[in-house]
Parts: structure tokens; sequence; C-alpha cells
């Protein structure tokens, strides 16, 4: 598969880029500054990404550019631009007016390759505390700004370009064109990166990495595992062993409905009701994070018992995705780990079992074109994220199974009504959380004293920052009369209007 490479300075910017570069159906990579990997064919173009640090710092992040000059063409994006220029003679010096923020850009050359069909003064945004004031003897201007004159240059005679905007935030109005143009105009290469390549290219590999070996996947009834599960399936059949627990802190009903789901689509699925383990365990524990150690180490007992009542298993799937791999990778240090939310608590190291993740190279919404691609249900594709610990931390204070009950019921009038209303997909992540705390109410002329549950709705594209979403007063007026109405011990709803920053998504 041809490829693109974009090495990381640590920028806050690097997985949007490799995402704008995905959504031009063009497979890359993130490697850090530091480690560059072996050199093949396969690779087409070398983007820089953006960087925290000024290139006049000492210590700040350097690579060895003669490693691929002249192999393949090369895009410095902001601090990638500065190093390069600083690198082959020019002068790079703090800036001072901080560029920061929307600006318009000045193409000088229309036959420049880079910026094809890019309008004069198309708005681009700027990020940045240091700027190229002199460029390398051998580059030339090729776009400038109101404020900067050396905006986009290239090296003569070579196809390296330096950008000192970011074309792939979303407010660099054509900067998906600028991304477009480096790909297909200068890097020539195709745009073969599709779900029906992806998955033919990983159920062969899965085939021959395999062969008859057995595999034992943990579902949770997400999007992630579910789509690992299905591309296992496709290569291995019946050999693929599929275990859901049911730890009594799903929503309601879902661990039959996901179950039967499971089943419609040929999935060899062994469904655990540890309910009462869980709730046992949990007993009297208010404080979040031992709810989250408990709840881990309770399902790797329970998985760890099912798993090994299959014989001579060998694999250990995980439904690890992209990200997960690259915000392990520090660009201070060359340890590379994956986040302990998706390692099964040790268990392939105590099973003896090696480790398969067939999504390790998606992002999220290219694991949801997988799954639709490989006709998995819509409940199941497009469902919201549901925390780890599921309810467990949206019941502050201790856990019991009356107050799952309770939530469960709270929660599930909440979600319909959304999904009724139309406003279930334009929402991230939805849920409702049952406070430690009692209110007064009245309810037929007699004072009730009873539980506060808050409605929890954001958007968000990866969860790291999430806004409130602004629901119609009159829908969330029809969830809450409804489920004072109908849900016993509760009398009173609020809405959660926080967002995140300061705020986390989840209460616990």
């Amino acid at each position: 598969m041809e490829k693109i490479i974009i090495l990381d300075f640590g920028s806050q910017y690097t997985q949007l880029i490799a995402r704008r570069v995905r959504e031009l159906n063009v497979f890359c990579e993130i490697y850090p500054f530091y480690h560059f990997p072996e050199w093949s064919e396969e690779i087409k173009g070398i983007i820089l990404s953006g960087s925290p640090c000024s290139v006049n710092d000492e210590g700040s992040p350097k690579i060895e550019l003669e490693k691929f000059r002249g192999k393949c063409p090369i895009l410095g994006i902001c601090y990638g631009a500065q190093w390069i220029a600083k690198h082959l003679g020019g002068e790079v010096q703090a800036s001072k007016i901080r560029e920061y923020g929307r600006a318009s850009l000045i193409p000088l050359q229309n036959d420049n390759p880079l910026l094809k069909n890019i309008s004069k003064n198309s708005q681009v945004w700027m990020s940045h505390g240091d700027t190229i004031f002199t460029l390398p003897q051998n580059a030339q201007r090729i776009a400038s700004t109101e404020s900067i004159q050396n905006a986009a240059y290239q090296i003569l005679n070579e196809p390296i370009y330096g950008i000192q905007f970011h074309p792939e935030v979303t407010h660099s109005l054509e900067g998906t064109q600028i991304i477009q143009n480096f790909l297909f105009d200068i890097c020539k290469i195709q745009p073969l990166w599709t779900p029906e390549c992806f998955i033919e290219q990983k159920v062969k590999e899965l085939k021959v990495q395999l062969g008859n070996d057995k595999v034992v996947l943990g579902l949770s009834g997400g999007v992630d595992s579910s789509v690992c599960a299905l591309l296992l399936h496709k290569a291995i059949q019946k050999n693929l062993y599929c275990i859901f627990i049911d730890n009594g802190l799903l929503r309601k009903n879902e661990f039959e409905e996901v179950i039967n789901s499971y089943q419609h689509l040929g999935l060899n699925v062994i469904g655990i009701d540890s309910k009462s383990e869980f709730y046992n365990e949990l007993r009297g524990i208010s404080d979040p994070e031992q709810k989250r150690k408990i709840i881990g180490r309770v399902f790797i007992e329970v998985f760890e018992r099912e798993a090994k009542k299959i014989e001579n298993v060998q694999w250990l799937a995980q439904g690890t995705i992209y990200p997960d791999v690259i915000e392990s990778v520090s660009v201070k240090g060359p340890s590379v780990t994956i986040k302990s939310h998706h390692n099964v608590g040790g268990l392939p190291e105590k099973m003896h079992l090696k480790v398969i993740e067939p999504l390790k190279m998606l992002f999220k919404d290219e694991v949801r074109k997988i799954g639709y691609e490989l006709g998995l249900p819509k409940n199941i594709l497009n469902r919201h994220p549901f925390p780890g610990p599921g309810l467990a931390i949206r019941i502050l204070g201790d856990i019991t199974e009356e107050k799952v009950k309770l939530l469960q019921e709270a929660d599930s009038i909440y979600i319909n009504k959304l999904k009724e209303t139309g406003w279930y997909e334009k929402i991230w992540q939805a849920g409702a959380i049952l406070l430690n705390a009692h209110s007064v109410g009245v309810m037929g002329d007699e004072r009730t004293y009873e539980k506060v549950v808050a409605l929890r709705a954001v958007t968000s594209l990866d969860g790291m920052t999430a806004d409130w979403v602004n629901i119609p007063y009159e829908i969330l007026a029809q969830i809450s009369n409804q489920i004072i109405n109908q849900v016993k011990g509760i009398n009173r709803v609020v809405y959660d209007i926080s967002s995140k920053p300061p705020a986390t998504i989840e209460w616990e």
C-alpha cells in the first residue's frame, strides 16, 4: 500500500493532519520525529508537523533531512516549515506580534502545484510565535499574508515545500485543497485507501497470520470491538470465540439486544451473566477510582475463567484503534504502549496468549465505515460512546441493584426520546446521571423526598474537548415529565450545561 509518513514534532494538530489525508482515501502513518521508519518505495511523501517548541530552543526537535531528501516530496507545516528553512540556511526569529488566528493567503505563483486552485485572499489559520524572516538562498516564496512575507515557500528544483499556517484545521477554508494538491499533484499517490480495500487486505493478512488458531475476544457492545469481531469472523469463522459479559452496569435491555444482534450476524458469542459478582464487589464503594479498579479486576477474573473453558486458544483479540496507539507515543521518549484501558489487564501474559489488533491503524470514523461495509447493525454502528465502567460512574455514591434499575429506566426514557426526535444522531454522547442527593417534591398533594437525575449531552470529534448540546426546551420538558411520572424514586431532573474543559464528559 502506497503511503504518506507524518513526522510528529508534538503538535496538537498532528492527528488532524492524518485524518485529512485519510479522508482523501490516502493511507498515512504517524511516527515521532526521532523514529523515522525504514525506507521503502511505498513511501510517496513526508509531512512534518507543527510543534509547541521554537526551532531556536536548545533541545528542540530535529530530524536528519538527508535521510529522505531527494527520495520523495516533503511538506513542512508551521514548525516543520520553519525547521526546514533554518536547516537549509534561512533565518527564523520570534515574531514581534504572535501570529495566531485567521489570515488571508495571497498566492504569488499561480502555476505552483501546491497552491493550484487556491483563491486569492483564501482564509488560513495561523498558530505560531516564530516566523521565517529570511528564506534559504535556494528557496522561492510562493505565498504571503498581510502580516508575513514567507507564508509559503518551495526549495528550487526540489519538491520540498513549507507553509507557516495549518491547512488541516477547518478554519483554513481551502486547506483540504492544499493537502490534496500535495498528495495527488506533487506526490502522485493514488487514492486507494477505502473500506473495501482495507477489508480485503486485512482479511487476507488475518488468514495468513492466524491460520487454524483459535482467537478469543471480549465484546463490549460498542463499535470497536464489534467491528473487530466481524473482521475476524470473516477471516477465521468458527475459530473466533466472543465473550460478552453482563456486569449489571449496562443500559436497559442492552445485554439481550446486543446478544441478539450478534447472533443474527453469525458470530459465536458466549453471553455471561455476572451481575451478582460485580454488585457484591462494589457494595459500599463510593470512590470513582475504586469503582473503576474493582470493575476492571472482576472483569478480568470473569473473562479469564470463561476463556479457559475454550481449549487451545492462542490469541487474544482487542479493538485497539489508531488514536490509542499514537496518543501513547510521547515525542519526548521512545516508549510505545497501548493505553491501559485497551489491554485486558495483563491477560495475554497470564494466559500465555498472543495479541491481535486488526483495527490498530484506523481512526474512529474509519472503524464506522468498515462496520457499515461489513453490515454491522445501525443500533451498534451508531451507538454513542459508553464508558467502560458503565453506569457505575453515572451513579454518584455507592452502587446497588436498586439504583442501577432506577438509572436504567431514566436513561432509557432519555435516549429513546432523543432517537424519536432525531436528536440522537446530532449528539456525540448522551446519558443520564443519578446524583447522590435527594430533593423535596410534591406529587398528588403529598410531599416526596426522592432522587435527582442529571441529563448530559455533548458534541465532540474525539472526546478530548466537548460542548454541551442545546436540546430544545420542549424536548427536555417531555423527557423530564416522562422520567418523573414513570420512574418511581426520581422527582427532579436537571440538565448539565458544562463544556469540556473545564468539566469532563462523565461526572466521575
